[in-house]
């Protein structure tokens, strides 16, 4: 299935070119006491909707999904965890861009481990970005989102995909410069995540998608995943092995090569196979 956050932070279940309002069911959750959880509620106890997911009567309370706005389709996050270098033809091209390397040698995602974007930076289709640093060089970078499902820590990998929840599109722009990539990559917008969140069952093999990125039409990164470095098991199971994965949490997986400049007015278009498209834009700012 396809859960999707839309409007005033409805509900909704993505049915073909229309969303389904299942918002009455979030009724059916446990409250929530103090001190209140720092994970996701609802991905946390999603399993309580899902009897009455299975008997829904998909012909109610139905809209087109051009009649309404997607936001980003994880409510709270915990964390949103960073793959810096997790394709070998990105990691070349960092390598001879200096304006990405800044002086470093990339090597290996052992090497550099993972890194934290705050959740602020959250956003979901459809807005503008603006620039943090106008002066600054912005680029782009499409990303495979793994979305967290069950709490766990020192998960093995044999285990790793029973504590996904599903997948989505994801977008982690950053600010090019000589600063650690958790404040570069942790501007406000600079964490799109969507159109939905499709559940695991829908996705045999999330080492096996296509994924492209447009800049006004114009193919600027295409890949799959299967390229991964650190494939979507590995990441779980090295990602908990220094923090507990708990519900809401969301991988960004790492972007192929191709990535590059945005300049204002700039559309953004990033797909990844089965899971959909988002489009963002960039801010008409006063970048120099």
């Amino acid at each position: 299935m396809k859960i999707c956050i839309y409007n005033d932070n409805r509900l909704g279940l993505v049915d073909g070119d229309e969303v389904v309002d299942i918002t009455h069911l979030m009724a059916m959750l446990p409250v929530p006491s103090w001190p209140y959880p720092r994970y996701d509620w609802l991905l946390g106890h999603f399993d309580t909707l899902r009897p009455a997911l299975a008997t829904l009567n998909l012909q109610e309370n139905r809209l087109p999904l051009t009649a309404v706005c997607l936001l980003a389709p994880v409510a709270s996050p915990g964390k949103i965890i960073g793959a810096p270098i997790n394709y070998r033809d990105h990691i070349v091209e960092a390598n001879a861009d200096h304006e990405i390397n800044h002086g470093k040698t990339y090597t290996t995602l052992d090497q550099y481990g993972l890194f934290l974007k705050a959740n602020t930076c959250l956003a979901g289709p459809n807005i503008d970005i603006e620039y943090p640093f106008p002066e600054r060089r912005t680029d782009h970078e499409v990303e495979l989102g793994v979305v967290i499902g069950r709490a766990g820590r020192r998960i093995s990998r044999e285990n790793a995909l029973d504590h996904v929840f599903g997948y989505c599109v994801a977008l982690d722009m950053t600010v090019r410069g000589p600063e650690f990539p958790g404040f570069r990559k942790s501007a406000d917008g600079f964490g799109v995540i969507g159109p939905w969140i499709t559940t695991k069952d829908e996705v045999p093999d999330p080492n096996t998608l296509d994924l492209t990125l447009t800049v006004n039409g114009e193919v600027r990164q295409a890949s799959n995943t299967r390229y991964l470095l650190f494939d979507v098991q590995r990441l779980v199971e090295y990602a908990s092995a220094m923090y507990t994965l708990e519900p809401g949490d969301i991988i960004m997986t790492g972007t192929p090569a191709g990535v590059g400049p945005v300049l204002p007015g700039d559309e953004i278009c990033a797909t990844v196979e089965g899971l959909g498209s988002l489009r963002v834009r960039m801010a008409q700012s006063e970048r120099k």
